[in-house]
């Protein structure tokens, strides 16, 4: 880079994480190419980029308003270059005042730049890599609000990184696991369960007033299933959540269940509604997988908040089971989704919204199919008639007992389970009621 750093090794660090992504020189992809179009649309400007800086040159991933523009360009200072090294938001309101942007190259030449805003893209572990920029061949102001579009460009860039790093790391882990399957049986079920855990969140938050319990059931030891789940903060008053189970098994359910999983956490960012939420993972499946073998999920997506009566939850469905919502009097009702369709199966998918208010002493229940499509000793498939009636024996219980007991019913299936099992379970606390004397 022409510019300085402070730190020549913390320059060195970050050029290593850049490489560690696999992004530089890589074909386009629809993820970059929308934050592109989400930025120009965003700030009314006709040119936008995505663009990542090594140290001899700066190369635009995604773009538009460039043509003609080579994707290589040199590392001078003003624009790009300058941007990443600010932690904040960097604007040149107009290029012809600024002792560095007035000479550099797109601005003396076409497209003639004359305002410039960049937010830098930050790993997780602080690295800045590169930019998405918006600019514009007049010079202009730009106010906070847009300034945090931004940043949160930005932020969903770097999430897109993760996403296909850890596509890449499951694809290749899985590879590995195949090929010494025969000759390494323990140390594939040990490998496995490692790739597990990397597919799967910590320990649930703590959410306001609502408790919350997760338990992922193992069907077979040497092979990765499908199925998913996070619960997560999404600003100051809510919380999101989703469950779901990709298609099949393996390698190709390992990427899917990778890529939906740092999809949905992406979406929440800027999407907001649950429906929308869930189209834009649709789009990113459809995306990703066009020309291939369907790669589809079924998911149930949604938004909590917290509120002084109880939790009011907003719940979008593709193709799911109905989560089922137990009163504290030990109702059970199905919130179901009607007419939700697949996810990633269709360009044109709908999905569907219910809501409800979660109460003191009320939860809810969301699973994948191995659950109920699994076999009794007997041989008759478990059924939601028979979840429905444990759950209702299980009203006003915490949310770890609720799993627990799901847990035995899983363990006694024995062979009968022949599928992976998520479950998240969701209670209110009921009121105590203290006795005067």
């Amino acid at each position: 880079m022409t510019a300085t750093l402070i730190d020549p090794g913390a320059e060195a660090a970050r050029l290593e994480a850049l490489r560690r992504y696999q992004v530089l020189d890589t074909p386009p992809e629809g993820a970059f190419d929308r934050v592109v179009a989400l930025a120009a649309r965003a700030f009314g400007a006709p040119i936008a980029s995505v663009t990542f800086v090594e140290d001899e040159r700066v190369w635009i991933k995604a773009h538009t308003g460039l043509a003609g523009v080579p994707h290589d360009l040199a590392p001078d200072p003003g624009l790009c270059v300058s941007a990443i090294l600010e932690s904040e938001p960097y604007v040149v309101a107009d290029t012809l005042t600024h002792p560095e942007a007035c000479d550099h190259p797109l601005v003396r030449d076409e497209p003639h730049v004359r305002f410039y805003a960049a937010a830098p893209i930050v790993t997780a572990d602080g690295h800045r890599l590169g930019t998405v920029n918006v600019m514009d061949v007049e010079p202009r102001e730009v106010d906070e609000a847009g300034l945090h579009t931004l940043t949160d460009l930005a932020a969903l860039v770097a999430t897109q990184l993760e996403t296909r790093l850890s596509a890449r790391a499951a694809l290749t882990l899985e590879r590995r696991l195949r090929q010494q399957a025969e000759a390494e049986r323990g140390r594939l079920e040990l490998l496995t369960s490692t790739l597990r855990k990397v597919l799967l969140p910590p320990s649930p938050p703590k959410v306001p007033g609502l408790d919350i319990a997760t338990h992922y059931h193992v069907a077979s030891a040497d092979q990765v299933g499908g199925d998913f789940f996070d619960v997560f903060r999404l600003d100051e008053h809510n919380w999101a959540f989703f469950l779901g189970d990709v298609c099949g098994k393996g390698a190709d359910a390992a990427v899917v269940t990778a890529l939906a999983r740092h999809t949905l956490r992406a979406a929440a960012v800027y999407a907001g509604d649950p429906e929308a939420v869930l189209a834009n993972l649709n789009m990113v499946l459809m995306d990703e997988f066009l020309g291939a073998d369907p790669c589809y999920c079924t998911v149930l997506y949604g938004v909590l908040t917290p509120t002084d009566e109880g939790t009011r939850v907003k719940v979008a469905g593709g193709g799911h089971p109905p989560a089922l919502v137990v009163r504290a009097g030990g109702d059970v009702e199905a919130l179901r989704t009607e007419g939700g369709m697949l996810v990633g199966l269709l360009q044109e998918a709908r999905f569907a919204v219910a809501e409800t208010t979660l109460l003191p002493g009320d939860g809810m229940l969301l699973y994948t199919d191995g659950l109920t499509e699994a076999r009794t000793p007997a041989g008759h498939m478990y059924g939601e008639d028979r979840l429905r009636s444990l759950a209702a024996g299980l009203a006003g219980q915490p949310a770890q007992a609720v799993v627990t007991r799901l847990e035995e019913t899983l363990s006694a299936f024995g062979p009968g389970l022949t599928d992976d099992t998520a479950i998240l379970s969701m209670t209110v606390p009921p009121i105590v009621k203290r006795h005067s004397r």
